[in-house]
């Protein structure tokens, strides 16, 4: 009987040590494994079109800033920037000229050596050449723009992730043909219920299990809370006033920053991966 009595007092215990466990951490904690991790991440597109004549990269390379990754056919670029910038050297010459014989008239203007319409007249032709100088200078502005933009190079330091382009393919402007993912920042975008944000505010901290990441929890402060829920700009947000209505929780997302993490670090934080995060109420 006493066996049985101290079998059941110290479930009890167990019992009570469970509850005051989880009413701890309900009160001093919020969690959720809605969560992921984010990154900048972009997909990077040709400005220009033409054949694609070397690519040096593959997914999952390291890249620096301004590293070549693809390089486009340039010979049509250049050849257009050769021609262009001959004309501007005839148009130059010819600017200079009609500015010196604008001067020269107006100085015969001035003794009244020449009549008003021949001094109009040199006015007006220097007008439009220099116009016309000025308009072409941009033309040769656009088309080494275009030239560079044959080579396209990484953003900033970073990842390939995706990989959409070989050698011999056409490269339209606009078309993505890199994925590609910033190695600086990172951050968790975790979903809380609409219930449980009251306790949450910025600068409040935050442990962080990424779940492809044993053994490792990751401090970070919560930097923001959406002015907004999930589903409002959703394609097809819930209409209430339809008489159709379902009170369904909705979630709220709050970014979360990472603090204090190394480089080798930041490259194991791979962006979509699945995290838990236990936010510090107090």
């Amino acid at each position: 009987m006493n066996k049985k009595k101290k079998i059941l007092s110290g479930v009890g215990v167990l019992a009570a040590l469970i509850g005051i466990y989880f009413l701890y951490e309900h009160l001093m904690y919020v969690t959720t494994d809605n969560a992921q991790v984010e990154a900048h991440s972009v997909m990077v597109a040709a400005k220009v079109g033409g054949y694609v004549k070397a690519v040096h990269i593959a997914e999952g390379m390291k890249v620096k800033k301004g590293d070549l990754m693809v390089e486009i056919d340039d010979r049509d670029y250049q050849n257009t920037l050769r021609q262009m910038k001959g004309e501007l050297s005839s148009l130059e010459a010819r600017k200079r000229d009609a500015e010196k014989n604008l001067k020269r008239i107006a100085e015969l203007f001035s003794k009244g050596v020449v009549s008003q319409q021949q001094y109009d007249t040199t006015t007006t032709t220097a007008a439009e050449v220099k116009a016309k100088f000025e308009a072409l200078s941009a033309q040769v502005a656009q088309a080494e723009l275009n030239y560079e933009n044959t080579h396209i190079k990484a953003p900033s330091d970073g990842f390939i992730a995706k990989k959409a382009v070989e050698v011999g393919q056409l490269a339209a402007p606009g078309v993505p043909l890199i994925g590609f993912v910033d190695a600086g920042e990172r951050w968790v975008t975790a979903n809380f219920k609409e219930t449980e944000i009251e306790g949450i505010q910025p600068g409040k901290k935050v442990n962080i299990d990424v779940d492809a990441i044993s053994g490792k929890s990751f401090e970070g402060i919560v930097e923001s809370i959406s002015s907004a829920t999930g589903a409002t700009f959703t394609l097809l947000p819930p209409d209430n006033a339809t008489g159709n209505f379902t009170k369904v929780v909705q979630r709220v997302p709050v970014k979360i920053k990472f603090a204090n993490v190394s480089e080798e670090e930041i490259e194991a934080l791979k962006a979509g991966l699945s995290a838990f995060v236990k936010v510090h109420k107090h």
